[in-house]
């Protein structure tokens, strides 16, 4: 997946090789083929490598994001390679939602609530989950890198957000929302994707789900 990269993409990438989810998901009992489906971010190589192992599951992407994905750009070349997804488009039917003017309540209840986020991605999104424990989260994506993003707040380096090819002015309005709603809800906890620190915060698949302090 990493050779599929630009070459600048591969010079500057950093990673190391570990067990696809759907075979983590087999050895603990879990058959990939029940997953109500995979909710992607943003289409970009690091956030979809991995689908090609839980083959037949729904793909969850909003139109927008389906258009980039269709689209020529060499950050979307991955996705374009696995030719077996089956995509679930989705819209943003639900009302405002902490503030977003749109938002998808998936299940209903308010356990997970997808609201539109474009600017890394013309159909970025970001995902509230609401656990049975109480504990709250906030997926960011690649809104930002770290937590401080939010926290500062700060935008990423000019030279990646300029390789990205990513709508500043769009990312620094998501940047300010998210912001103002985590000086008001700091219970909420922020998850940017590349952020090790935040997600050492979590259980670990398969340990369960553990209340944090």
């Amino acid at each position: 997946h990493v050779a599929s990269l630009p070459r600048i993409a591969r010079a500057l990438t950093d990673y190391q090789a570990d067990r696809p989810a759907g075979e983590q998901l087999r050895e603990h009992g879990i058959d990939p083929a029940t997953l109500a489906g995979v909710v992607l971010t943003h289409a970009h190589w690091d956030h979809v490598s991995g689908l090609d192992s839980l083959p037949g599951v729904p793909v969850w992407v909003n139109d927008e994001e389906l258009a980039f994905i269709d689209g020529d750009n060499p950050n979307t070349a991955l996705i374009r390679s696995f030719t077996d997804l089956r995509y679930h488009s989705y819209q943003f039917e639900h009302g405002p939602y902490l503030g977003h003017p749109r938002s998808l309540d998936v299940w209903g209840d308010g356990a997970i609530v997808i609201v539109p986020a474009p600017g890394h991605t013309p159909g970025s999104i970001l995902v509230y989950l609401s656990m049975p424990s109480g504990q709250r989260y906030l997926l960011l994506g690649d809104l930002v890198w770290q937590t401080e993003g939010i926290t500062l707040p700060a935008e990423r380096p000019w030279l990646a957000r300029h390789l990205i090819g990513e709508d500043s002015a769009q990312v620094r309005a998501q940047i300010s929302q998210v912001a103002a709603l985590h000086q008001r809800f700091p219970q909420i906890h922020l998850l940017p994707a590349h952020d090790e620190r935040a997600f050492a915060q979590l259980p670990v698949f398969p340990a369960g789900l553990l209340p944090l302090d």
